[in-house]
């Protein structure tokens, strides 16, 4: 019973914060579906990523509002019209996720399980030979509570999102991807080293305090990618 109150007063004081939330409340006034979307747009605005004309990949995409970030800065800028969330469209979105996502116009959506083969060959079949600008991936494994479980859960899916940018991306092209402090946080910065030119971690005015992620951000392939060397 104790637990029960416990659990009640906890869920009560995140529903309070969540609501008074200043990203929340921006969110709704701005008509993106998370809060997420100021993660992306302030990693973004530091390093310059997202350019019209690109094709970018949206890993863990729901509920969106990281593809409608991507969306509005394709939106051409023409009449007064940047930032649209509807219309003409400069640049290619296709983005991945495990649960149903609410259509986004100009927005290909794949759902699936990014581990499963299936599903990466559909997502290949997706991107259709062309060169990758960008891969964004919110990524997140249902968390056990069990530390090393958990840990070889996210550092499996970090894994596959640096295996895919290595197969696709252009040679100058980025990886944002979201991980946690914990043991699987410093093998993950050595494999971004090891795989990417420049490598920062990021952790946005928009992720919570109490949340230990972080954001990798890798950019330009050290080996050139194995895209650029099927393009040879």
């Amino acid at each position: 019973m104790k637990t029960q109150t416990k659990s009640k007063k906890v869920n009560k004081a995140w529903l309070n914060d969540h609501v008074n939330d200043t990203y929340v409340k921006l969110a709704q006034k701005e008509g993106y579906r998370a809060r997420a979307a100021y993660k992306l747009k302030e990693i973004d605005e530091q390093l310059g990523l997202v350019k019209p004309g690109q094709l970018v990949v949206d890993l863990g995409a729901v509920p969106g509002a990281w593809s409608q970030y991507l969306r509005r800065k394709f939106a051409p800028k023409d009449a007064g019209t940047g930032g649209a969330a509807v219309g003409q469209l400069n640049g290619t979105i296709i983005a991945l996720d495990l649960l149903p996502f609410e259509p986004i116009e100009g927005v290909h959506f794949i759902q699936g399980d990014f581990r499963e083969d299936a599903v990466l060959a559909e997502l290949d079949a997706a991107v259709d030979g062309r060169p990758v600008d960008l891969v964004v991936s919110d990524m997140a494994p249902n968390l056990s509570g069990i530390g090393s479980a958990d840990a070889a859960r996210i550092e499996g899916l970090v894994e596959l999102a640096v295996d895919f940018a290595q197969d696709h991306l252009v040679p100058n092209g980025a990886l944002v991807a979201k991980v946690f402090h914990g043991a699987s946080y410093n093998p993950l910065v050595d494999l971004f080293k090891k795989t990417f030119r420049v490598v920062k971690a990021i952790k946005p005015k928009a992720s919570r305090d109490k949340s230990s992620e972080t954001f990798l951000v890798g950019i330009g392939l050290k080996s050139g990618g194995r895209a650029a060397g099927k393009a040879g």
